[in-house]
C-alpha cells in the first residue's frame, strides 16, 4: 500500500527583502521517506528549509503538512504538529549540559517526565556518545557530537518529520558516516520521515532514497535510488 503524502509544497515562492529566492517549488514527500535536496551553494536550499519550518513566510504558494496548509503557522506551532528542524550550525545551548539540552526538546509536545526519560534512553541508544557526555557542557563538544545532540533534542519532541540543514557541515568524515547510518536506522525502526539539504556526496548516497536537484530557486531534476548509486550522476548535479 502506497503511503500518504506527509509534506508538500505547491508553487512555493520565498525570499528576503521582497526578492525571491525560491521561484515556484513543488515538493512532495511521503511518510517514511528519506529525501535529499541537493545543489550548489546559494541556489536556495536553506531558504527552502526555513520556509518549511516557518522561519520564512511564503511570498506565494503553499506549504502543506499532513494535507493541511500551514502557511500561517509559526515555527513553534509547526514543531508541535510534528515537524522537527535541525538548522545549519546546530544551535545547541552551549552553557547547558547535554542532558539539559535534551530536556529542552521535551517542551515541544508537552510530554510528561516519564515519557521524556524513556525518550532520552532511546536517544542514548542511537547516540551513545550523548550518554557518555550527558553532564558535559554542550559548547565543549566536537562539531559531530553537537550535531548528534541537536538531532537528539529534536527527537525529544516526538516528530513525524525531521528537517536537516547541511548535517555534515564542519564534521569529520567518520562522524558523518555514523550520523548517516543512525538516521537510516531511525527511519527503519520508527518510520520517521527525513528531508535533508546536503552537498556531501557520501552522506547523500548513504541516506537518501531519492533527491531533488535545485538550481536558481527551482527543482531542475529528481534522482531516484538507482541513479544515486552512480557517483558521477550525483557529482554532476553538485558541480560548481
Amino acid at each position: 500500500m502506497r503511503k500518504e503524502v506527509l509534506l508538500e509544497t505547491m508553487g512555493l515562492w520565498a525570499g528576503y527583502g521582497g526578492k525571491p529566492v525560491l521561484q515556484g517549488v513543488d515538493l512532495s514527500v511521503r511518510q517514511g521517506e528519506i529525501v535529499a535536496v541537493i545543489g550548489r551553494n546559494g541556489v536556495g536550499k536553506s531558504t527552502l528549509m526555513k520556509s518549511l519550518i516557518g522561519l520564512l513566510p511564503p511570498q506565494q504558494g503553499s506549504v502543506l503538512f499532513e494535507g493541511a496548509e500551514v502557511n500561517g503557522l509559526s515555527a513553534h506551532r509547526r514543531a508541535r504538529l510534528g515537524i522537527g528542524y535541525v538548522p545549519q550550525g546546530r544551535d545547541v545551548f552551549p552553557r547547558m549540559s547535554v542532558y539539559e539540552n535534551l530536556l529542552v526538546g521535551q517542551s515541544i509536545d508537552g510530554s510528561g517526565d516519564k515519557e521524556a526519560q524513556a525518550r532520552i534512553e532511546t536517544i542514548y541508544g542511537y547516540f551513545p556518545i550523548l550518554e557518555e557526555r550527558r553532564n558535559q557542557r554542550a559548547g565543549t563538544l566536537s562539531g559531530g557530537q553537537q550535531q548528534q545532540l541537536a538531532i537528539g533534542r529534536v527527537l525529544m519532541g516526538g516528530p513525524d518529520l525531521i528537517l536537516l540543514d547541511e548535517p555534515s557541515e564542519g564534521i569529520q568524515p567518520n562522524i558523518v558516516q555514523d550520523i548517516a547510518r543512525i538516521m537510516v536506522e531511525l527511519n527503519r525502526d520508527t518510520g520517521i520521515t527525513v528531508v535533508f539539504v546536503e552537498q556531501n556526496l557520501d552522506m547523500i548516497r548513504a541516506m537518501a532514497g531519492r533527491c531533488y536537484v535545485m538550481d536558481k530557486g527551482v527543482f531542475t531534476a529528481e534522482i531516484g535510488r538507482e541513479a544515486l548509486e552512480d557517483r558521477e550522476t550525483v557529482r554532476r548535479h553538485l558541480a560548481v
